[in-house]
């Protein structure tokens, strides 16, 4: 579900879409295809995955078409495999015509990253470990780049800069140190009369014993930490505060790094290493 903030945004990503992609006129459809020809068409899968995307793709051809009529046979979330049809909608032609292509770029992205999260999901299965998504996504398509992953079986880290304190190696670095960095960022909630969760990042042993004395955060990052080094890390914090770990995690050696007791791992794979799903949208004779 989206929240009100990205309701408008979805209704402006659908507006712009169409402006992008249809312009001042749809010619080729405005010349085939009378204005008041209606049809049918399908949305077929064609490959294996996790559909996502079917609520936008539902709201995009409302939008080219409020009477159209939609019958839906696979929701966001399931996995499907080629020849199934997710949905149908009736509805006037060049309507049609004018979305296709935009909700087929809409659901096989979402559909791609929904699929790669539910792979990552799916391999740590039985270990008290979640997987995260990242800020590594594509500028202002973040909102639905993330509903694909919550989709997958994922959660979503921060949304932005704006909703979660993390003091990283750049913040460490610049600001002179991690006590320095914790102590002003706390001086900073409480001026601006703030409560946000706060995130550090670690890059050794070293480090860490810097954050465990100095406290006042809610989550220690462990950054390319190696298992046997996140082992010993995890158990060092004595479960005073979360954990995470970033980093170099692919599918082979997640498993690995999830046995380790971290509460969480965040992989930027997910919305920039996937691969779409193949889908199409086709008209019936």
């Amino acid at each position: 579900m989206l929240n009100a903030q990205e309701t408008k945004w979805l209704s402006r990503f659908i507006e712009d879409g169409f402006k992008e992609d249809v312009g001042q006129g749809d010619h080729t459809s405005l010349a085939c295809i009378p204005p008041d020809a209606r049809n049918t068409a399908r949305l077929l899968v064609k490959d294996h995955g996790i559909l996502a995307g079917v609520d936008v793709a539902k709201a995009i051809l409302l939008a080219a078409d409020p009477a159209c009529t939609i019958n839906q046979y696979q929701e966001d979330g399931a996995r499907v495999k080629p020849g199934e049809t997710a949905f149908e909608v009736e509805g006037n032609t060049q309507a049609l015509l004018q979305a296709e292509r935009l909700l087929l770029n809409t659901m096989q992205r979402m559909s791609g990253i929904a699929t790669e999260t539910r792979k990552y999901c799916d391999e740590v299965a039985g270990l008290p470990v979640r997987i995260l998504d990242t800020r590594k996504t594509t500028p202002l398509l973040r909102f639905l780049e993330k509903w694909a992953v919550r989709i997958g079986g994922g959660e979503n880290y921060r949304s932005g800069l704006y909703d979660w304190f993390m003091i990283k190696d750049n913040h460490i670095d610049a600001c002179g140190g991690i006590r320095k960095a914790i102590e002003r960022i706390a001086a900073y909630q409480q001026a601006k009369g703030l409560s946000l969760n706060v995130t550090v990042e670690v890059r050794n042993l070293e480090e860490l014993s810097e954050v465990l004395d100095t406290g006042n955060v809610t989550r220690i990052m462990f950054d390319n930490f190696n298992p046997a080094s996140l082992r010993e890390a995890v158990k060092l914090t004595g479960k005073r505060f979360e954990t995470e770990a970033s980093g170099g995690i692919t599918l082979n050696t997640l498993r690995e790094y999830a046995a380790t007791g971290v509460d969480f791992i965040s992989i930027g794979a997910l919305t920039h290493s996937f691969k779409s799903l193949d889908l199409s949208f086709k008209m019936k004779r």
